[in-house]
């Protein structure tokens, strides 16, 4: 496994990563379902243990995940070896009986329940989980000041943006100045990774590494889903009306695909290999945190370590999702 260090800091993280939103199985935020299908906590713990034994060492968590319950489950795996791990988590998705999400009073308490749930003294890597801080960012300056305060008084180590848009990531970078980002990508939406992208030249132009999830884009890259048999996922499953799930997105995806298992082989392993290593080619990319479920996810995700692609497989796969 290769590490990989986080802006400006002295932080090295696992370039494959964990991403934790699957453990918080399913869940609601006032009546928005924002999770996934329940995950058996036996199997995730295999998971996870296999995972460290091979390297990985930084996993990716909120507090909206499972409303609390992911960051516990994480804490109980790791047991006394929490410390030894570096944990990311968020605040940004979970209200409480706040007005705004970023009241500063909100966002320390937030971490400190963060802090009881993962039964840690600090937290490594605390993010802005969006890019939304109230009309007119009503709440930008003083969320921001909070964090440096969290910052200075040793509960947390590093200071992360995450967002979905260009436009967020412009106007809050001066104004956050994190190490981190974290946006969405993958072969299918490079997003803030596109070339020559406003967000790709401030990460460029101020050292500031980017955190990547969704990069096998929830299993669609590996081939899982087929127009004949579209997935059908539960209440409180945020992927339950995406458009890219419903069998005519998936009916344009398949040739894609299939180009793919041509070139880089049919397994899950193989085609994992392609889409995580795609995103790690690219300059500034600290990690790819994919989802995990299982010890098989797992050792799909890992199966790819030290096999980046060659210029020639990037340009390959490039092109395919260009067309």
């Amino acid at each position: 496994m290769q590490y990989r260090k986080l802006g400006n800091s002295d932080i090295k993280v696992s370039e494959i990563s964990l991403g934790c939103w699957t453990m918080g199985g399913l869940n609601w935020v006032n009546g928005t379902p924002n999770g996934w299908a329940n995950v058996d906590e036996k199997e995730i713990s295999n998971a996870i243990n296999y995972a460290i034994d091979h390297g990985v060492n930084h996993f990716d968590n909120a507090d909206v995940y499972g409303n609390g319950r992911a960051e516990r489950m994480l804490a109980r795996i790791l047991g006394n070896r929490t410390n030894k791990i570096i944990i990311a988590t968020k605040i940004g998705w979970f209200p409480g009986t706040a007005e705004h999400v970023y009241e500063p009073k909100h966002i320390r308490h937030q971490c400190e329940q963060s802090l009881i749930n993962l039964k840690r003294d600090y937290i490594d890597l605390y993010y802005f989980h969006h890019g939304d801080f109230g009309e007119n960012d009503k709440y930008l300056d003083d969320a921001v000041e909070v964090m440096y305060k969290l910052r200075d008084e040793g509960k947390i180590r590093i200071i992360g943006q995450s967002a979905y848009k260009h436009d967020d990531f412009v106007k809050l970078i001066p104004k956050v100045k994190p190490d981190v980002l974290q946006s969405r990508s993958n072969a299918l939406d490079e997003g803030v990774l596109q070339d020559n992208s406003p967000t790709r030249l401030l990460m460029e132009n101020n050292n500031i590494s980017f955190v990547a999830f969704g990069p096998v884009a929830q299993g669609l890259l590996l081939g899982k889903y087929h127009q004949g048999n579209p997935p059908r996922f539960e209440p409180g499953d945020h992927r339950a009306n995406q458009e890219r799930f419903k069998p005519e997105s998936l009916a344009k995806l398949e040739p894609k695909i299939e180009k793919l298992k041509n070139k880089f082989g049919p397994s899950n392993q193989e085609l994992s290999r392609a889409a995580l290593q795609y995103l790690l080619h690219y300059k500034g990319v600290g990690a790819v945190i994919p989802g995990f479920r299982n010890l098989d996810q797992v050792k799909s995700n890992l199966s790819g370590i030290d096999n980046p692609l060659t210029k020639e497989e990037f340009d390959f796969i490039k092109k395919i999702f260009a067309e």
